[in-house]
């Protein structure tokens, strides 16, 4: 046996490289697709084979506030199904002046923005056959509870709002990225 083992050419490398790649790319893409609760892809562009498409991760949702609409009030809908359906009733007791909560959430944008990302890491660590045993309490410890803590700060998007008062404003900079003012937001 040799000591030194043939080495293989950059060519090579680099081809074997984008292989992986692409098969990355596929079983990422039908990850998402199952922690979704839907059908694994099976598009060509999902061949591993199939290096055409570039670096797109199809198979991830973007970030809400980067969507236009009628994308981000589909979103939207969604987010809210699984806030008023799940977290509210299952998560959040009564409001106070210590753990505020605003029922008209929507209309917060940083408010959105955290509970998009909450939702979709709640998705991908709570899918039985993607999380493991350990996903439901590393979503608890690493997203949950410090995005509560934030939402629900004397300091956070709800600073102003109390039972009876809604206020929005008091939170926005006075220029706001395009992306964070979506006057469709749906009224709660």
């Amino acid at each position: 046996m040799p000591d030194n083992p043939p080495q293989p050419d950059a060519a090579t490398l680099t081809e074997d490289v984008e292989d992986l790649k692409a098969h990355v790319r596929a079983i990422t893409t039908q990850l998402g697709a199952l922690a979704a609760g839907g059908p694994p892809p099976t598009s060509d562009r999902n061949d591993p084979n199939n290096t055409e498409g570039g670096e797109e991760d199809e198979g991830f949702p973007p970030f809400i506030l980067l969507l236009d609409p009628p994308e981000y009030e589909t979103e939207l809908r969604a987010l809210t199904e699984w806030v008023e359906g799940v977290l509210v009733p299952g998560y959040l007791a009564e409001a106070s002046a210590d753990a505020r909560w605003c029922h008209l959430w929507p209309h917060h944008p940083v408010a959105v923005a955290r509970l998009h990302a909450l939702w979709l890491a709640w998705q991908e660590l709570t899918a039985p056959e993607t999380c493991g045993y350990t996903g439901p309490s590393t979503w608890h410890r690493d997203h949950y509870d410090p995005c509560i803590r934030e939402l629900r700060a004397s300091t956070g998007p709800f600073q102003g709002c109390t039972r009876g008062e809604h206020q929005v404003e008091h939170r926005l900079p006075t220029l706001v990225p395009r992306a964070w003012t979506h006057e469709s937001a749906p009224k709660v």
